[in-house]
């Protein structure tokens, strides 16, 4: 029954952002805003490669260099895991977090250990938003350098304390071992001793994120990796920007960025962040003298690199897992048991 509310929920929150979307869309003229991204051309497979280049390989590096250097992977393998990741995250309605579960499955799947594979992302994530939170302080302040306004910064900091603090308390029950405690309830309500390797399992996933944030050098280089990143992926914006012919500047593509990013963030319920993302980007620039109709074409490019990179990342993923059960074989019926 809870599933089913989880369910209904999810598509509440998914109609109310297409109801959103459309009436924006309608709003700013459908036509104009059509018009709008065909003269994008060139820049929606600019846009795709270089989010993949830049964006998506320096996250699979601040994954990468979390790793202890004897059970690191190759990096490309983390490449490919990260892009098929994020390709879930986005595009599958109810899996907001799913891509990141996936990632540390295919990381495990492919030689990692699986405490290790979890433990990394989870400290990855944790981080994570640490950073993106001094990034959107960043975009903050240029934005009213910028603009001069004021009247949104107590609201975007109470959000973005509000989502740190959350974080930080999930980061201090990491550090006191909340797995092996939640598999100890487990364990109790159960009221069987089956579930000993349960309560082993949490406490070594609690003292493998215990040694990952030990190690001060990967996570201080995460964080840097991290920070880069987000700033990078401004530079996707700024290739919108310049095909859109509008003011194409490293300080506007920042301000989008972060701005349009925690926006995103905030509304996390929504499923691929529709409607949520179009009117981030419609209020941010219209600050920063944006029409309508180009900020949502900005959206668009957004969205069609989403869908560029997102189908084959789903497609490379079955294919992943597809050749797995075929390696696993049928299941054994209960006649041939």
């Amino acid at each position: 029954m809870r599933s089913g509310h989880i369910k209904l929920t999810l598509y509440l929150f998914g109609f109310a952002g297409a109801a959103l979307f459309t009436g924006l869309l309608i709003r700013q003229g459908a036509a104009d805003v059509g018009r709008a991204v065909a003269t994008a051309g060139w820049a929606l497979l600019a846009v795709t490669i270089y989010h993949l280049l830049v964006p998506v390989f320096l996250d699979a590096v601040a994954w990468w260099v979390l790793f202890p250097k004897p059970e690191r992977p190759r990096l490309r393998q983390l490449f490919w895991m990260r892009w098929v990741g994020e390709s879930i995250s986005t595009l599958v309605p109810s899996a907001a977090v799913g891509g990141d579960i996936i990632r540390a499955r295919l990381a495990a799947l492919h030689g990692s250990r699986l405490t290790i594979s979890a433990a990394s992302v989870l400290v990855d994530i944790t981080l994570g938003v640490f950073t993106q939170a001094a990034f959107t302080v960043l975009g903050l302040v240029l934005l009213v350098n910028a603009t001069g306004q004021k009247s949104f910064i107590g609201p975007t900091l109470l959000g973005t304390l509000a989502g740190v603090v959350a974080v930080g308390g999930f980061y201090f029950v990491q550090r006191l071992g909340m797995f092996r405690f939640l598999a100890l309830i487990v364990s109790k309500l159960a009221s069987s001793e089956g579930w000993h390797s349960l309560i082993e399992g949490g406490a070594t996933l609690d003292e493998t994120i215990r040694q990952l944030y030990a190690r001060r050098g990967g996570v201080i280089a995460c964080c840097a990796v991290t920070i880069v990143s987000l700033v990078g992926g401004s530079g996707e914006i700024w290739i919108a920007l310049h095909a859109l012919g509008l003011h194409a500047t490293i300080v506007n593509a920042i301000i989008l960025q972060s701005m349009v990013l925690t926006i995103r963030s905030v509304a996390f319920p929504v499923p691929g962040g529709i409607g949520v993302q179009e009117g981030g980007y419609l209020v941010v620039g219209n600050l920063l003298g944006i029409a309508g109709d180009a900020a949502f074409a900005l959206s668009l490019i957004a969205r069609v690199r989403e869908l560029t990179l997102g189908i084959p990342g789903l497609i490379v993923w079955q294919i992943v897992e597809g050749r797995r059960l075929l390696r696993a074989g049928p299941t054994p019926t209960v006649e041939e048991t």
